[in-house]
């Protein structure tokens, strides 16, 4: 109980998430920007799993992976901001421990899969451009699983293990946490005992689990851009680009948010700054990513065209009934 000296060491039963200030104005405005921001996510999302399970079009790797992702997307903002939302309207920022723990559990899950499911985009995205001769042997529904589903199993196994050790821990002083979800770090420092090996722990799997699929990432678009310079027609180079720019797009927004978040903080970082550089990652991230998809993709809006217009035949036929 060292850590606990010279401070209250009363245990505490709850937090209270400070999120974005408590004047009642900013509160309403921020109630209103979030609940469209989830709204517009879980449609935007829910379209994308609804076109690629439709359109037998979609049916290919890429946008087996690409439904898999916009699920996680769901998974992810539904983890964070239907509590923000709550906190927001009623003005109490108090959550239970074992809730945070337990948000905490699942947002490390979904953060863990996603860096591996984008890893494995890029890959699928690698052997398209790079192997196209060979991309239907290598990248078939099997391998598609399998890597969907390892991305998985590794995330609930290695943060499981992590949570084994953080959910019997106890905490003591301050109630208050700074930020507008149950994030790690600033949930540990006011735990009661010493938690210095847990937080090596945390450290180390989550450099693994962020760093291995970035520089996996970053290797796979080398030989993309390589692969991609040596075409000789220009309409041949904007057509391979094409294929992987939205994917490439989504990954640099990810990674530059979560570096500058986890990567460089410093003491002198204001932490409004923190919080919102942690939106981008936990909110804006899965809200763009279908409207990146659908925009840099013409087979996504062709699809979409096509179910818009048989919903209109449908709904005009049956009126005419």
């Amino acid at each position: 109980m060292e850590k606990a000296e010279g401070r209250n060491e009363t245990l505490i039963m709850e937090f209270i998430l400070l999120g974005f200030g408590n004047a009642p104005e900013l509160q309403t405005l921020l109630f209103l920007l979030f609940l469209v921001i989830y709204i517009v996510t879980m449609v935007g999302n829910i379209l994308i799993i609804i076109l690629v399970v439709a359109d037998q079009h979609l049916h290919t790797p890429m946008y087996f992976f690409l439904g898999n992702l916009a699920c996680l997307e769901i998974c992810y903002t539904s983890t964070i901001l239907p509590r923000l939302l709550a906190s927001l309207l009623t003005g109490d920022g108090t959550i239970s421990v074992k809730c945070c723990l337990v948000q905490t559990y699942f947002f490390a899950i979904i953060a863990t899969t996603e860096n591996l499911l984008l890893a494995a985009m890029s890959y699928d995205r690698y052997l398209a451009i790079c192997n196209p001769l060979r991309y239907a042997a290598l990248m078939n529904g099997r391998v598609c699983f399998q890597l969907v589903a390892g991305s998985w199993v590794y995330s609930f196994l290695v943060n499981g293990t992590l949570n084994y050790f953080l959910f019997p821990l106890t905490f003591c002083g301050s109630k208050e946490i700074d930020h507008f979800f149950c994030d790690f770090s600033p949930m540990i420092k006011l735990s009661c005992g010493d938690t210095q090996t847990l937080q090596l722990a945390t450290f180390t799997v989550s450099t693994i689990g962020t760093l291995v699929p970035l520089l996996l990432t970053l290797t796979s678009y080398i030989y993309i851009i390589t692969a991609i310079l040596r075409i000789p027609s220009t309409t041949g180079r904007q057509k391979a680009f094409s294929t992987c720019s939205s994917h490439l797009t989504v990954v640099t927004i990810l990674y530059m948010s979560v570096i500058t978040v986890y990567v460089f903080p410093t003491s002198n970082t204001p932490k409004v700054l923190h919080k919102i550089f942690s939106l981008f990652y936990t909110v804006l991230t899965p809200m763009i990513n279908p409207v990146i998809y659908s925009l840099r993709n013409k087979e996504v809006k062709e699809s979409l065209r096509k179910t818009i217009l048989k919903q209109v035949a449908f709904r005009n036929r049956h009126r005419s009934l």
